[in-house]
């Protein structure tokens, strides 16, 4: 099986409340600055992220909303460990060390070792006074203890050692001919009955009630000589809307479809166009690097709908997703099949986009060309000058753009020249990236490096003459 099809390793953060899961979590995903999404809980910001440690990378994923044991543990917690561990790769169970074990913490640490994963124990903040020493928590049956103190960012290193120790290192993607297609959006907007009419069979469950997947659906397809794969995702509620437990773990799966997928369905009912949820989504798979096309479906249920009400709707629709221009729009209705199969010819074609390659010289002559016509401005005596351009990548195709004083390119310039790449080599249905590498910055650092490592070398040759001297200090008070 080919590495683009298999998902990241599951990270799992569990334990009571007030224990420092969310401080913990936030350690080490924004450590990494790799906030992949924000889900609103009921007591914290983030419940999902993405951590990249070492040529590991791996999702992390905090329960959140555990309430007090007085009041709702058997009610809240208990859904939330069991759906945890199955999904979780590996565990950690968040104790508060300043605490003696309760009955809550063996509840928590038993549930997790009836798993059959691995567990590791975190008893958190260390740092204060009152803190118990490892002894205590051994009593949970957990044998990795690390001691750890999110809030002054002690122990988190060495957390993350331990997890990249039983997860396997990033492995590159092998290529393989299956194009992977995942239908996202919000609950209730038709992925599902869209899936069983493009896989032609009843595969999902259909119900006019919002969020009945859960898991992510897979069918193979066979269209036009190519294999394709058909993934279709629970769907993602707006901030503070996700019900605790079972829902948060069905936003990771969609997170997980979308990093495999090579092309998004973005799915928006017709009857309620534009939310910004659908913006975020879209944002997601931008960032993610992946093909999209914009699916307004339902489009049977539009009284007196015409190409006039497409040409209206359609404006709308493009100032909402403005900074994703390039993605293609299209009308659908599962029910009555309209533009269904035009669904599978546009992923074809994107497919195609997204793996073309440039010569470097072609796309030279295009750089001396846009800058020629419109030369980027700067401050004084510091205009960039762009020298030179490479692709250094496909899915998405990505571009390395060369030069001086480049951290002065404006945004909008980077606009102009990528909307002059499109129209020259349409890009349409994918999005392309940009890296800027500062000729004199490059310079700079090495030269800094350079120096650095002679001043190591210089105190080196300097303790080295005084040990000599020493020695030699010491042999004369011997003779005499």
């Amino acid at each position: 099986m080919s590495a683009k099809n298999s998902s990241l390793p599951t990270v799992a953060i569990i334990g009571q409340a007030n224990v420092g899961k969310s401080s913990l979590f936030n350690r080490m995903v924004r450590a990494q600055q790799a906030i992949v999404a924000r889900e609103a809980g009921t007591t914290r910001d983030s419940v999902i992220g993405k951590v990249d440690f070492q040529d590991h990378q791996f999702w992390l994923v905090d329960t959140a909303g555990l309430k007090d044991a007085a009041d709702e543990f058997e009610a809240t917690i208990q859904e939330q460990i069991v759906e945890a561990t199955d999904a979780a790769d590996v565990i950690l169970v968040v104790v508060d060390s300043t605490q003696f074990v309760s009955d809550e913490d063996r509840y928590v640490a038993k549930k997790a070792l009836r798993s059959q994963k691995p567990v590791i124990l975190i008893t958190n903040k260390a740092d204060l006074k009152d803190a118990q020493h490892n002894d205590e928590f051994r009593r949970l049956g957990i044998k990795t203890i690390i001691r750890t103190s999110a809030e002054h960012n002690s122990g988190i290193t060495d957390v993350l050692h331990e997890i990249v120790d039983l997860i396997p290192a990033r492995a590159e993607e092998e290529a393989d001919d299956v194009l992977r297609i995942a239908l996202v959006g919000r609950p209730n907007v038709g992925k599902s009955h869209l899936f069983n009419t493009l896989a032609g069979k009843q595969q999902a469950i259909v119900a006019n009630v919002a969020g009945t997947t859960r898991d992510v659906n897979r069918v193979p397809v066979r269209y036009h000589k190519r294999n394709i794969e058909l993934l279709d995702t629970a769907g993602m509620r707006r901030q503070g809307k996700q019900e605790v437990g079972i829902e948060k773990f069905s936003v990771l799966r969609t997170l997980q479809a979308i990093e495999q997928a090579d092309v998004c369905f973005l799915l928006m009912d017709v009857n309620e166009l534009n939310t910004q949820l659908d913006q975020r989504i879209a944002g997601i798979i931008d960032e993610a690097g992946k093909g999209m096309v914009i699916v307004v479906s339902k489009w049977d249920s539009v009284e007196g709908k015409d190409a006039f009400t497409r040409d209206a709707l359609a404006p709308s629709i493009a100032r909402a997703f403005k900074f994703t221009p390039w993605a293609p729009l299209i009308f659908t209705s599962s029910v009555t099949g309209q533009n269904v199969t035009k669904l599978f010819d546009l992923a074809l074609d994107i497919d195609a986009r997204r793996k073309q390659e440039t010569k470097t010289r072609v796309l030279n002559d295009l750089l001396q060309r846009a800058v020629q016509a419109h030369p980027p401005s700067g401050l004084k005596n510091t205009h960039p000058r762009l020298r030179y351009i490479v692709q250094t990548d496909t899915t998405p195709p990505w571009f390395v753009i060369h030069g001086s004083n480049l951290k002065f390119v404006h945004w909008s310039y980077k606009r102009y020249f990528e909307k002059l790449l499109r129209e020259t080599y349409d890009y349409s249905g994918t999005p392309i990236k940009f890296s800027f590498i500062d000729e004199k910055q490059v310079k700079s650092n090495k030269a800094r490096i350079a120096a650095g490592k002679e001043a190591v070398t210089k105190k080196y040759k300097q303790a080295k003459e005084a040990e000599r001297l020493a020695a030699e200090k010491a042999e004369k008070l011997e003779e005499k």
